[in-house]
C-alpha cells in the first residue's frame, strides 16, 4: 500500500512538472491561432490594432498572472508532496531495514534449527555406538572372567616360582655381599693408585716447570754470552787499532825529536840562540802492557769457547732428560757455567768492574747449606777477592 502511495505521489509530481513546462507553449499557440483568425475575418485600423494589442497584452498579462499563481500553487503542492515523499521514503527505509532484520533472524533460526537437527542425528548415532560398545563390553567382560580364572591358575604357579626365586635371591645376596667386599677392596686400590698417579703427575709438572725455568736461564745466559762475545770482538778490534795508533804516534814522536835535534844543531852551527827544548819521552814498556792485554783477551776467548761448548752440551742434556734423576748434576753444571760467565765478565770489564766488591760482600755473609755462586767464582779465580774497589754500580 505504501509503495502504491509513493508511485501515485511521484506520478502527480511528474504530471505537474509536465504541465508547467508545456503551458507556455500551448498559450503561445492559442494566441497565435486567435490573431490569425481575427486577421482573416475583419480588417483592422491602426487604432483598433493598437487597442487590440493592448487588450491582448492585458489578456496575456492576466493569463500570465493566473498561470504564475497556478505555478506557485503547484510548486507549493510539489514541495508538500516532496516532503511527504521524504517522510514515506524514511518510513519505507525503516520498514525495509526491519524486514531485513527479520529475514536475518529467520535465517539464523533456520541455521540453528539445522544445527539442532544435525546434533540430534549425531546424538542418535552416538546412542547406537554406545549400544554397540555396551554389547562389546559385555562380551569382553565375559572373556575377562575366563581370563581371570586362567590368570588365577597362573598366579598360583607364579607364587611357587616366587618361593623358589626367594631362595635363589638369598643365595645371590650372599654372593653380592662378597662381590661388594671385593669391589670395595678394588676401589681402595684404585684410590691408592690415583693418589700415586697424582703425586707422579705433580712431580712431573714440577720437573717440567723447573726444566722450563732452567731453559729460560740458559737462554738468558746464551744471549748474554753472545753479547759478551760481540763485545769481546769489538774490544779486540779496538786494541788492535790502539796498538797501531800508538806505534804510529811513537814513530811520529821519534821523527819530531830527530827534526828538533837537527834544527838545534843547525842553530848552534849558525851561532844562533838555541831555545830551551826538552825531547818528548817515549814509554818503552807499553808493548809489554799491550801484550799482557792481548794475552788476557786470548784467555777470555778460550773461556768463551769453553762456555759455548759446555752450554751446547748442557742444552742437549736438558732436552734429552725425561726424568728427575740427574737434576742435581744439571744444577751443578748450570751453576759452574754461571760462575765462569761472571769470571769472564769481570775479566772483560777490567779494574773498573764492580764484581770483586760484590763477591767479597757475598762471601762475607757466611757459608750456607752449599756452595754459593760467589764462592764458586772465587774458587775459579781467587784473584777477584783482592781486586780494587769498583768505580761504578753494577748494571744488571
Amino acid at each position: 500500500m505504501i509503495e502504491y502511495a509513493l508511485l501515485f505521489g511521484l506520478g502527480f509530481l511528474a504530471a505537474a512538472l509536465i504541465v508547467m513546462l508545456v503551458a507556455p507553449a500551448i498559450h503561445r499557440r492559442i494566441v497565435l491561432y486567435t490573431e490569425n483568425r481575427l486577421k482573416a475575418t475583419m480588417p483592422l485600423s491602426p487604432q483598433e490594432i493598437r487597442a487590440q494589442k493592448d487588450m491582448v497584452r492585458a489578456v496575456y498579462a492576466a493569463e500570465n498572472a493566473r498561470t504564475a499563481q497556478e505555478l506557485l500553487r503547484e510548486r507549493e503542492a510539489s514541495i508538500a508532496l516532496r516532503l511527504a515523499n521524504d517522510t514515506l521514503s524514511r518510513d519505507a527505509s525503516h520498514l525495509v531495514a526491519d524486514n531485513q532484520d527479520l529475514r536475518a533472524q529467520i535465517h539464523d533460526m533456520s541455521v540453528e534449527a539445522a544445527d539442532f537437527r544435525s546434533k540430534l542425528r549425531r546424538a542418535e548415532v552416538e546412542a547406537d555406538n554406545l549400544k554397540e560398545a555396551l554389547r562389546r563390553t559385555e562380551e569382553s567382560a565375559a572373556a575377562k572372567d575366563l581370563e581371570i580364572t586362567t590368570l588365577g591358575r597362573r598366579i598360583e604357579r607364579i607364587m611357587a616360582d616366587v618361593d623358589n626365586l626367594k631362595i635363589e635371591r638369598t643365595t645371590r645376596e650372599t654372593e653380592i655381599e662378597n662381590l661388594k667386599m671385593r669391589v670395595q677392596a678394588l676401589r681402595d686400590e684404585r684410590e691408592e693408585l690415583r693418589r700415586e698417579t697424582k703425586l707422579l703427575t705433580k712431580r712431573a709438572k714440577d720437573a717440567e716447570i723447573r726444566l722450563a725455568q732452567e731453559e729460560h736461564k740458559l737462554l738468558r745466559l746464551d744471549d748474554r754470552l753472545a753479547r759478551e762475545m760481540a763485545d769481546n770482538v769489538d774490544k779486540d778490534a779496538l786494541l788492535e787499532r790502539r796498538a797501531k795508533e800508538i806505534a804510529r804516534l811513537k814513530q811520529g814522536v821519534k821523527s819530531a825529536n830527530s827534526q828538533v835535534r837537527a834544527a838545534m844543531k843547525s842553530l848552534r852551527a849558525a851561532n844562533l840562540p838555541v831555545p830551551d827544548f826538552k825531547e818528548i819521552a817515549i814509554v818503552e814498556d807499553e808493548p809489554a802492557a799491550v801484550a799482557a792485554a792481548v794475552g788476557a783477551v786470548a784467555g777470555t776467548a778460550d773461556l768463551e769457547d769453553e762456555l759455548r761448548h759446555r752450554h751446547t752440551a748442557l742444552t742437549e742434556r736438558l732436552l734429552k732428560a725425561k726424568t728427575a734423576t740427574n737434576d742435581k748434576a744439571l744444577r751443578e753444571e748450570i751453576a759452574d757455567i754461571a760462575a765462569k760467565m761472571i769470571v769472564l765478565t769481570a775479566a772483560r770489564e777490567g779494574e773498573k768492574s764492580p764484581i770483586p766488591d760484590l763477591l767479597r760482600a757475598k762471601s762475607a755473609k757466611g757459608p750456607g747449606k752449599g756452595l754459593t755462586l760467589a764462592e764458586r767464582v772465587l774458587a775459579i779465580d781467587p784473584s777477584l777477592a783482592g781486586s780494587a774497589a769498583p768505580q761504578g754500580p753494577l748494571a744488571e
